[in-house]
């Protein structure tokens, strides 16, 4: 009878959610050989190679494709069992802000993650603009808000730095226009750096759509009439990121920067807290400095 580990399995899961085993060991908070040691033992306890190793970076295979699945599951219903036995004094609510456009993918893994672990704990999620999340904050109607700056302020922490790219429709052509449609927020924080951007490069740009509503941005650029700018890895999984061969200017990097209050709610605001820096680690083209 052979039985799984789940300290394996989350190896895995990691490994394969970042990309890296580099990555995977800091989410871990192991060593690279530590988890290369515990992808080894699962690869000869099934006895199949569930990983790719011979390009640059790590591929599943097509056997580890069909293990992730159920690796996912596993590891979630261990969460799940450990936290409804253990964990039951903890119950009350969590009010966590975001705004709009990073919500995926990080937080739904975070609300499932969190569930498992606080099951009587409920979670408010609040999606808005910085600015107004910082306002709620400020007045204490958020517990631990996430915000898309240019710098860092007092009282945060910047748990992720990511560059902003153009983002498009599949096989789409609207970048190529001039002038260059736009579709973006009437209070997005990236807006001044993308018309500036463009302005310093000589590229003439029209609004296609000024909203407050990101369907609506989503709906224009999906059907190619227009383009936008989001940070890299937070693209919903029908847009993608432009590649225009240097026609179209650099964005700056911006900050995700977290706060969090002390109010008395301790381990699960903790809890919470570690789980969204962990899971905005395992974005992929993260450009992460070192965060205390």
């Amino acid at each position: 009878m052979r039985n799984l580990d789940i300290t394996t399995l989350r190896s895995f899961v990691a490994v394969a959610d970042s990309g890296g085993v580099t990555r995977a060991a800091g989410f871990l908070n192991l060593t690279q050989s530590a988890v290369s040691m515990q992808l080894k033992r699962l690869e000869e306890l099934l006895g199949l190679e569930l990983l790719d190793r011979t390009g640059r970076g790590i591929a599943l295979t097509a056997s580890g494709d069909q293990l992730l699945a159920y690796a996912r599951r596993m590891v979630a219903l261990n969460d799940e069992v450990i936290g409804r036995l253990t964990d039951q004094a903890f119950e009350g609510e969590v009010v966590l802000g975001v705004p709009h456009d990073i919500v995926y993918p990080a937080i739904p893994r975070v609300l499932k993650q969190f569930n498992a672990a606080y099951p009587r704990v409920k979670v408010q999620l609040l999606s808005s603009h910085s600015k107004l999340l910082k306002e709620q904050f400020e007045k204490g109607e958020c517990d631990i808000i996430l915000t898309t700056e240019a710098k860092s302020y007092p009282g945060c922490e910047t748990i992720s730095e990511l560059p902003l790219r153009w983002i498009g429709a599949p096989d789409g052509s609207a970048w190529r226009q001039r002038p260059l449609r736009l579709a973006l927020g009437r209070r997005c924080l990236f807006r001044s750096n993308v018309i500036e951007a463009l302005d310093n490069a000589g590229i003439p740009w029209d609004l296609a759509v000024e909203t407050e509503n990101d369907r609506t941005i989503e709906a224009t650029v999906s059907a190619d009439l227009a383009i936008h700018a989001m940070l890299e890895g937070t693209e919903p999984p029908h847009l993608v990121q432009i590649d225009a061969g240097g026609v179209l200017p650099e964005l700056a990097v911006h900050k995700i920067n977290l706060y969090a209050h002390e109010n008395g709610k301790g381990q699960v605001t903790e809890a919470l807290v570690n789980m969204v820096r962990d899971s905005f680690r395992l974005l992929r083209g993260t450009h992460l400095k070192a965060v205390s």
